[in-house]
C-alpha cells in the first residue's frame, strides 16, 4: 500500500542515509518508483548493481536501542534459512549497518521484483483468477518454509490462550503442530506469474496452517477466492487447522475492536461463529 513520505525533518534524514547507503553498496538507484512504509520507518527504490542487475533498496531505521529482534533481523535471517525458496522469494543480495544521532539505519540490497503484486491492499477487493498451476507454486513454497527449523517466533502460545476465547469465544487449542510460518501471506505480498513472496520481517513458528488462515481470511469478501484458498490448502477446516484458524480469526477481529479492517467485520464474526461450532 501506498504510504505518504513523513514529516520534512524525518524524510531528509531517510533519503540522506539511503543515498549513503546507496554509495556503499556501489548500487545506482533510479528515479521513479520509490516506495515510503508506514510513518517513514522504511524507505525504498529501484537500483541497478555495478554489474547492471535490476535491484531493490530498502532503508529501515529505527531507535538504536531496538536494532535487533525477530523484526529487525526477519529479512537477514530468511536469506541465511531460505535462500531465494527456489525462485519465489527475492533474494538478499547485501546489508549495510550504520549509527547516526541514536538511529540505526539498515540498508537491504535485494533482487528487484518487477512484477507487481496481486493488490494494493492485504484485503482482497476484487476477484482473481490464478492457474492451477500458481496455487500448487504457493502450496509447495509454503510447504518447504513450515520444514524449517528455527528459534523465531510469529505466534505467541500465550497470545492464543487470551485472546481465542476473547474474540472468537471458544478456549484456544492446546494441541496445535507448530511449524514455521512467512506469518505475513496476505494479497499483497505476493506477485502472480512467476510467484513471488514478499516481506519476510516476522517470520518464525506457528500453528500449522497459519500462512493458509491468513491468506483466507483477507479473502473473505471474495467468496470464490476464498474458497479456492480452502481447496489449496485442505487444512483448513479440519481438526488440525483449527489453532491457525481461531488465531487469525482472534487476531484480525482485536483489530477490528482498534477501529482496523472495519470492512472484514461482517465475514469475519461469521467465520468465529464457524469455528464455535466445530
Amino acid at each position: 500500500m501506498y504510504s505518504p513520505p513523513p514529516d520534512p525533518d524525518t524524510e531528509h534524514r531517510m533519503r540522506t542515509h539511503h543515498a549513503r547507503a546507496a554509495t556503499a553498496l556501489h548500487v545506482q538507484v533510479e528515479p521513479g518508483g520509490e516506495f515510503w512504509g508506514w510513518a517513514g520507518r522504511t524507505l525504498g527504490a529501484p537500483a541497478r548493481t555495478a554489474d547492471g542487475q535490476p535491484a531493490w533498496l530498502r532503508l529501515v531505521s529505527t531507535p538504536q536501542d531496538k536494532a535487533s529482534g525477530k523484526l529487525w533481523d526477519g529479512t537477514l535471517d530468511a536469506q541465511h534459512a531460505f535462500g531465494d525458496l527456489d525462485g519465489h522469494r527475492p533474494a538478499l543480495l547485501a546489508v549495510h549497518d550504520v549509527v547516526d544521532d541514536g538511529t540505526a539505519y539498515r540498508a537491504e540490497l535485494s533482487r528487484r521484483v518487477d512484477q507487481p503484486v496481486l493488490t494494493d491492499d492485504p484485503i482482497l477487493q476484487h476477484a482473481l483468477q490464478l492457474p492451477d498451476s500458481w496455487w500448487q507454486q504457493l502450496g509447495g513454497a509454503l510447504e518447504k518454509v513450515a520444514t524449517v527449523d528455527t528459534d523465531r517466533v510469529a505466534v505467541r502460545q500465550q497470545y492464543m490462550d487470551r485472546a481465542i476465547p476473547e474474540y472468537v469465544g471458544i478456549p484456544a487449542p492446546t494441541d496445535a503442530r507448530w511449524t514455521t510460518a512467512h506469518a505475513d501471506v496476505h494479497w499483497a505480498n505476493l506477485t502472480a506469474q512467476p510467484l513471488q513472496l514478499l516481506d519476510w520481517e516476522g517470520w518464525g513458528q506457528a500453528p500449522e496452517g497459519f500462512d493458509a488462515a491468513t491468506l483466507y481470511a483477507y479473502a473473505l469478501l471474495q467468496p470464490d477466492t476464498a474458497a479456492r484458498v480452502r481447496t489449496a490448502f485442505p487444512i483448513l477446516g479440519s481438526p488440525s487447522g483449527l489453532a491457525a484458524e481461531a488465531t487469525v480469526c482472534a487476531q484480525l477481529l482485536q483489530t477490528v475492536s482498534r477501529g482496523d479492517n472495519l470492512v472484514l467485520e461482517v465475514q469475519l464474526r461469521a467465520w468465529s461463529e464457524e469455528l464455535r461450532s466445530r
